[in-house]
């Protein structure tokens, strides 16, 4: 049970974790995280746990907070903003995946100790890159769609739970079927492949339902440079 307990507290402390960044830095902290935890999701996806009795990879509960952070960003400052998250968490995906097949192509010194740990982290083929990236565009952007339309129809501030989740879950169904698919399927059985889609997306789920507490308390937070601005600095922003 450890993995499940392990698991269960690390989706906390990059709950908390992203809390402290947006109230530290504001919006900006938010995009910031954007960019850091989806760079971080698909190193950590490399390496694959036994949790709740399923073989999974690792990622998905640091991947999913990247979700509540563009839900906070659409809720408290809008739809471009979210947007401008979501192309800036790919853009840095990109930028990661270029530089380190540029890196890994450097002939290492007789003393090196890392090359080969880098080519197993970073030497990812072609196919899960682009799966990895087209998964995140098409989620990222439909969880945006969703949460504005879905504000529409429950606009109250208590209705929150029913934007976050609702977005969430249906954006991250399409994000699982898109990369395993792209990644997967015809790498291992359909059997095989099956288990990883349900695998997936059944601990995205569980870590999306636990956001939702998170999410109030980002709404009721106010950041610091928010607190620090002056009546005169925000007429002047206006």
């Amino acid at each position: 049970m450890f993995n499940e307990f392990w698991g269960l507290g690390f989706a906390v402390a990059n709950f908390i974790l992203l809390l402290i960044m947006y109230k530290c830095f504001g919006k900006t902290g938010l995009f910031a995280w954007v960019a850091l935890s989806t760079i971080l999701a698909n190193i950590q996806v490399t390496k694959t746990i036994e949790i709740i009795g399923l073989t999974a990879t690792l990622g998905n509960s640091l991947y999913a907070s990247t979700f509540l952070a563009t839900d906070i960003l659409n809720e408290k400052y809008g739809r471009k903003d979210a947007q401008k998250a979501v192309w800036l968490g790919f853009s840095s995906l990109l930028i990661m995946v270029i530089v380190m097949q540029f890196g890994m192509k450097f002939i290492p010194a007789e003393s090196d100790f890392a090359n080969d740990s880098l080519h197993t982290i970073f030497g990812l083929i072609p196919q899960v890159a682009v799966a990895s990236m087209l998964a995140y565009l098409a989620s990222q952007h439909l969880d945006v769609y969703i949460f504005t339309a879905i504000r529409k129809v429950f606009p109250k501030d208590s209705q929150f739970w029913i934007r976050n989740n609702s977005s969430t879950l249906i954006s991250q169904l399409f994000d699982t079927l898109i990369f395993t698919s792209i990644a997967f399927y015809g790498v291992y059985p359909f059997d095989v492949w099956l288990q990883i889609f349900i695998s997936t997306y059944v601990l995205k789920f569980i870590v999306s339902v636990l956001d939702t507490p998170f999410g109030y308390i980002a709404k009721a937070l106010k950041p610091l440079d928010e607190e620090a601005a002056t009546p005169a600095d925000e007429k002047q922003v206006s």
